[in-house]
């Protein structure tokens, strides 16, 4: 198929397409708030392929993926949206995925639910027009394209749009712990139409230490939980320089600065000002590249604060990982998939660069669990995505769409 004619199909396209993402913007859709977002998804793709709505299997809650992080865990009446289309012929099997929820919005920001153009008219604004509902659209729009061109993949394409991303996967490892099967998975995020073949991972933890309050005119026949914590976090900032050093130059990470943090997010203690603080917790998080697996940095910590030179510390902490656990993950970057889609992308004009990632999704899940090779790609720039003005540029949606044709068309076969 000419590539010319693809993009004109984009042209035609693009105005329904931004009505289209237009409205689902205007949806509230925090995690764990998604069921009205999900029914207009649905009733927007059911015009274009086969569409059907998953209940969240209850399941999950014991799958030892599950992200708890005292959301209503009551699945009822909510699920994800999956649609199908081609799959006629002995072309590969492609799976889409990405997500309709969005991360809270800030008091200083009270129109992020008002869809705004700028006055260029080159970017549309709101919470989520970037992370991911522009994603969203562009499925929608490649969707639409195929339908106009008379296109129809010959192997398989299943779109996986999917709720609970925001607060670790727990949309996606359901349709996973269900089973699917493909010969590929591109997860849509916002990465400037590069190709990621790998993200680092995060895990959050929780560190509670007790100490023994006493007055502070008798301060040292006290412990003070807070003075016992900053040895703590020292040794967690010790732990980041050796994290950093053995990251630097690892495949794919190349480019970044900073490929893993250690981050210490909230630190609280104490009682009152004439108090010796009798216990301190703190919140924090690590991001890691695919040379620790996860449960190596859950036990690193731990052995971390064990060896502290400080016996009451030993044996007074308490460590849990809740939260966030997203592993990380990498496929080669010659294997066909990343190869493939980057060369799609540059045949149309795209300048499409294979490299890690670090920031994690839900490509982990499809690539840890089910094994199957998986990408990361899509419009718009992580540096938008949870800002205050959160936008995407409305034609790197429609790039993005031709792109992902063109690398259907290859991968999948068409007729």
């Amino acid at each position: 198929m000419d590539i010319e004619a693809i993009r004109e199909a984009a042209a035609a396209c693009r105005d329904e397409m931004l009505e289209f993402l237009t409205r689902l913007l205007r949806f509230e859709s925090f995690s764990g708030q998604e069921p009205d977002a999900q029914r207009f998804i649905a009733a927007a793709f059911s015009r274009l392929a086969d569409t059907k709505q998953v209940p969240i299997s209850a399941a999950i809650l014991d799958d030892p993926d599950f992200v708890d992080q005292g959301q209503d865990t009551r699945y009822a009446g909510r699920g994800n949206v999956v649609v199908s289309f081609g799959g006629g012929g002995e072309g590969r099997s492609l799976i889409l995925n990405t997500h309709s929820d969005v991360v809270a919005v800030g008091a200083g920001w009270p129109e992020a639910f008002r869809p705004t153009r700028s006055a260029d008219g080159r970017f549309l604004a709101a919470r989520g027009a970037c992370d991911a509902k522009g994603c969203i659209a562009t499925i929608w729009l490649l969707a639409a394209m195929l339908r106009r061109l008379g296109l129809e993949p010959t192997g398989h394409v299943a779109a996986h749009l999917v709720v609970e991303e925001e607060i670790g996967g727990n949309g996606t490892l359901s349709l996973v712990a269900d089973g699917c099967e493909a010969d590929g998975v591109i997860v849509l995020e916002p990465t400037k139409l590069h190709v990621h073949h790998a993200h680092r991972g995060a895990v959050w933890f929780d560190l509670h230490l007790t100490g023994r309050a006493a007055h502070m005119g008798r301060r040292f026949e006290g412990v003070n939980a807070v003075e016992k914590m900053m040895k703590i976090v020292a040794a967690l900032n010790d732990y980041e320089q050796r994290l950093l050093a053995r990251s630097r130059g690892y495949r794919g990470f190349e480019r970044y600065e900073y490929p893993v943090q250690m981050n210490i997010g909230r630190i609280a203690g104490g009682a009152g000002h004439s108090i010796v603080a009798d216990e301190c917790h703190l919140a924090g998080g690590v991001g890691f590249l695919p040379d620790r697996s996860m449960r190596e940095v859950m036990d690193e910590v731990d052995e971390l604060i064990r060896g502290i030179d400080d016996e009451w510390i030993r044996d007074h902490y308490a460590l849990t990982f809740t939260g966030l656990r997203n592993d990380s993950y990498e496929i080669d970057p010659a294997h066909p998939l990343p190869a493939g889609l980057a060369a799609a992308a540059r045949s149309t004009g795209v300048a499409s660069d294979i490299f890690g990632w670090n920031v994690s999704c839900d490509a982990r899940l499809y690539a840890r669990r089910l094994g199957i090779p998986t990408v990361i790609f899509g419009p718009g720039d992580i540096a938008d995505a949870h800002s205050r003005g959160e936008k995407i540029e409305i034609q790197r949606i429609l790039d993005a769409a031709v792109c992902l044709v063109v690398f259907i068309l290859d991968w999948c076969g068409g007729k």
